[in-house]
C-alpha cells in the first residue's frame, strides 16, 4: 500500500508529520510490517528526532546552519550553484548530509516510535516549498 504525504513548509525547519504518518498506517490496517517514507525532492530530508524540546529542533538547525552556511557567506565563495538564490546550493549540501528516506517498523498497527520520537521533514529552503513524501508499508 501507498500513498503521497504533503507537507507545506514556511521555510527552513523541521516540521513534524508523525500524525500523518499514523493515522495513513491506522488507514492501511497493516499491524506488523515495515513502513517506508521518502521525500521526492532534493532540497530536504527526513528525521526522526526528539518531539518534547523544542530547543532540540532549534539547536539541530544552527548546527546545520554553522555547518553548511549560506552562499552568501564568504566562506562558501567556492560554491558555482547559485542561480536559485544563496540557500539553494547549501540545502543540496544537507540533504546530501541526511536521509532521504527512513524505514520504520510497524507493530501493533502503529510506527514503532519511541515515546519521544517524532518523524519530520527537514526543510533546508528559506522560503515556503510543497513538499512530497511517498509512504509505503510492506507487510
Amino acid at each position: 500500500m501507498q500513498t503521497t504525504l504533503t507537507v507545506r513548509t514556511e521555510g527552513a525547519g523541521l516540521y513534524e508529520l508523525t500524525d500523518q504518518v499514523e493515522r495513513y498506517v491506522r488507514e492501511a490496517g497493516v499491524t506488523e510490517g515495515l513502513l517506508t517514507l521518502f521525500v521526492q525532492h532534493t532540497s530536504c530530508s527526513l528525521c526522526i528526532q526528539e518531539n518534547a524540546d523544542p530547543d532540540v529542533q532549534r539547536d539541530l538547525q544552527e548546527f546545520f546552519r554553522r555547518l553548511v552556511p549560506s552562499t552568501d557567506e564568504p566562506s562558501m565563495r567556492w560554491v558555482r550553484h547559485t542561480t536559485e538564490g544563496p540557500d539553494d546550493k547549501p540545502a543540496h549540501i544537507k540533504a546530501a548530509l541526511t536521509a532521504v528516506s527512513l524505514s520504520i517498523p510497524v507493530m501493533n498497527g502503529r510506527p514503532a516510535l519511541g515515546q519521544w520520537q517524532g518523524i519530520y521533514l527537514f526543510e533546508h529552503r528559506a522560503v515556503a516549498h510543497t513538499r512530497r513524501v511517498v509512504a509505503h508499508i510492506s507487510d
